[in-house]
């Protein structure tokens, strides 16, 4: 299956490319989750901020295979269509996991791999499944309402302040669209579909040989911190990094530290 994929793009062609890949709650796109990031990373890169399949103003197939890897296909086709032969790539929840999936079928393309939260990847040891941020989207997806997208939205964030009303109006206008709606169905229905174990990316963490930087926020009522245990085990080359006070939007919540600490991770010898 083609699928197009939108982007937005930032920085200088000649610099290393770095693509970046949000993750999946309702409503979610490039710019919702790292538009203040973006210029920030373009001093340093060439900054592809994509729209996964399903969000944005990229294709919303209403069926496919297991997400994960359906969406590192498409991603795939995108550098290959722009002539880059390898990105580091920085990836929030949903779109850590399809990082991951990249990385590990295509090799040295993939640089280094920068994950917050990462979905597929994290193993809940102690937090019981599903988790409540899981839940919440659920709720959302059975009952598409301003008020659940709020309820999923705050769960997303140790700061309440970032949930401001503006970004709720935000997410729930292009999260309520039919065809949103589709795809976010075949999203949850490819994960437990006949295909369903590509997406237990945990499973096959040891063989990542890329630079890794595990990013969790403490308060992480999605992915909880306890599921970065066995990918900083197992991942040969990891290093994990908690913020005290932040959830899921380690890249909001923590701004200026996260963009330091990233940066240093993507850029040091």
């Amino acid at each position: 299956m083609s699928v197009r994929l939108h982007y937005h793009e930032a920085g200088t062609g000649n610099a290393e490319t770095l693509v970046m890949l949000h993750g999946g709650g309702p409503g979610a796109s490039a710019l919702s989750n790292f538009r203040a990031n973006i210029p920030v990373f373009a001093k340093s890169f060439r900054v592809l901020a994509v729209d996964m399949p399903g969000y944005g103003q990229s294709d919303k197939p209403a069926e496919h295979d297991q997400y994960f890897s359906f969406a590192s296909r498409a991603l795939k086709d995108l550098l290959d269509s722009l002539e880059v032969e390898q990105a580091h790539i920085l990836g929030n929840s949903l779109g850590g996991g399809t990082a991951v999936r990249f990385a590990l079928d295509n090799g040295k393309r993939a640089g280094r791999l920068v994950l917050m939260g990462p979905g597929g990847l994290s193993l809940n040891v102690f937090s019981p499944d599903p988790t409540e941020g899981v839940r919440k989207l659920s709720a959302f997806a059975r009952t598409p309402t301003r008020e659940k997208i709020e309820e999923f939205l705050r769960i997303m964030v140790f700061d309440q302040s970032l949930i401001t009303e503006e970004l709720i109006d935000e997410r729930f206008e292009a999260a309520r669209q039919p065809e949103s709606l589709r795809a976010m169905a075949a999203l949850g229905k490819s994960f437990s579909g006949p295909d369903f174990e590509q997406g237990m990316l945990w499973r096959e963490a040891y063989r990542l040989r890329q630079r890794v930087l595990l990013v969790w926020g403490r308060e992480d009522r999605v992915n909880p911190l306890d599921g970065a245990l066995l990918a900083t085990k197992l991942i040969p080359r990891a290093q994990l990094h908690v913020f005290g006070g932040c959830g899921h939007w380690a890249q909001l919540e923590k701004f200026d530290e996260f963009n330091r600490l990233a940066l240093d991770f993507l850029t040091e010898a």
